[in-house]
């Protein structure tokens, strides 16, 4: 059986970038030839396997979090916000102000891309230096599980960080949606940002100034059914490098599950809602008062499944590090050393998806 892998190019005159990442198949391609078996290489170890049955746990429930409260500055829904950061470091955003025509165009532009020619998508395939395009990144090993999961990713903001070379440009509709979704999220990641500097003790413009103009990539998550979903995972147990991540999930499938108090639980999808989560980016800042959280996604036999996560970063020379604010010598000691993000997110990317593994690389 011949497995059609995305290969990548060298960007010519460019450096290293953010990372690099070994060519893999696509698996909607693997599909096509044998939709029953599950190659090795995505049987996960069973320790890591996920449990797809129904468990105790499935009363719990992410918070969910007014939007249209907190811009009217509403005591309870910022101490729901502040509770939600410490104890959860997600939470879902109701009300938030994008219109659900905008964000159904962005899940239809992407799925029009999925649809493609795999010739066609392989156009978009991500350089080897480099992680936007299509294809996939954290694979640093020919032995290493994958996931069971195609990707697409692109810088969105600054625009000068854009490179349309992993656009695909003839496909309608596709660049108008996402330039259209891209800033409609950037706008609800500024009230976010300016709520999080509250919080952190500063005033709304806090973290702005401290990191200046923040950057934003999306991630474009595409979930074939795999006929053993309880042997693979789509993505494994990670947590963001961002400051924080905004997810469009699908409004009709769970898939996404986080780690809560030692436990997986579903992150059940509310339909026309964000899925808010703390990244390394800010449990740094926040001196760990805030934390980023593992999460994962799994895979079900029935009906291919898609997400969206909007990351939002700092720039690549600034440095982050515990902010004064959250520094107290006495009763909070600085629990993490400073370091560019650009150096934070290439030793991230020059890992595998691994748990919280890559948080340990700063901690004091």
């Amino acid at each position: 059986m011949e497995l059609k892998v995305v290969k990548a190019s060298v960007e010519k005159g460019e450096g290293l970038g953010w990372g690099k990442s070994l060519l893999v198949p696509s698996i909607q391609e693997i599909l096509k030839n044998d939709s029953q078996s599950v190659p090795e290489r995505y049987i996960q170890e069973p320790k890591d396997r996920p449990l797809i049955s129904q468990n105790l746990f499935d009363s719990l429930q992410v918070p969910v979090v007014d939007f249209s409260m907190l811009a009217q500055k509403d005591a309870n829904e910022i101490r729901k916000l502040d509770l939600a950061c410490k104890e959860w470091g997600f939470f879902q955003i109701i009300n938030h102000g994008v219109r659900e025509e905008i964000m159904v165009n962005m899940k239809a532009a992407m799925a029009a891309f999925f649809e493609l020619p795999f010739q066609e998508k392989s156009k978009c395939a991500k350089a080897a230096n480099e992680i936007q395009g299509y294809g996939q990144n954290f694979v640093v090993s020919e032995k290493q599980k994958l996931d069971w999961c195609d990707m697409m990713f692109l810088k969105t903001f600054p625009h000068e960080t854009r490179n349309f070379k992993f656009w695909p440009l003839t496909l309608p509709g596709f660049k108008e949606a996402v330039e259209e979704y891209s800033t409609e999220i950037r706008k609800v990641s500024n009230k976010i940002d300016a709520n999080l500097s509250v919080l952190m003790g500063m005033d709304e413009n806090g973290l702005k100034r401290k990191l200046g103009e923040f950057q934003q990539g999306i991630r474009m998550n595409y979930y074939p059914t795999c006929s053993r979903p309880d042997l693979v995972l789509g993505i494994s147990p990670h947590s963001d490098g961002s400051l924080f991540t905004l997810l469009l999930q699908d409004d009709e499938i769970n898939g996404l599950q986080i780690k809560h108090k030692e436990v997986w639980l579903d992150a059940k999808p509310i339909p026309n809602s964000l899925v808010v989560n703390i990244g390394d980016a800010i449990e740094i800042l926040s001196n760990g008062m805030y934390k980023s959280i593992e999460h994962r996604a799994i895979s079900n036999e029935k009906k291919p499944r898609m997400s969206i996560a909007t990351f939002v970063m700092p720039g690549d020379e600034v440095q982050i590090g515990p902010l004064d604010s959250m520094v107290n010598e006495k009763h909070l000691p600085r629990s993490y050393r400073n370091i560019k993000y650009i150096d934070y997110i290439r030793q991230k990317f020059a890992m595998k998806m691994q748990g919280k593994a890559h948080t340990a690389i700063v901690k004091l």
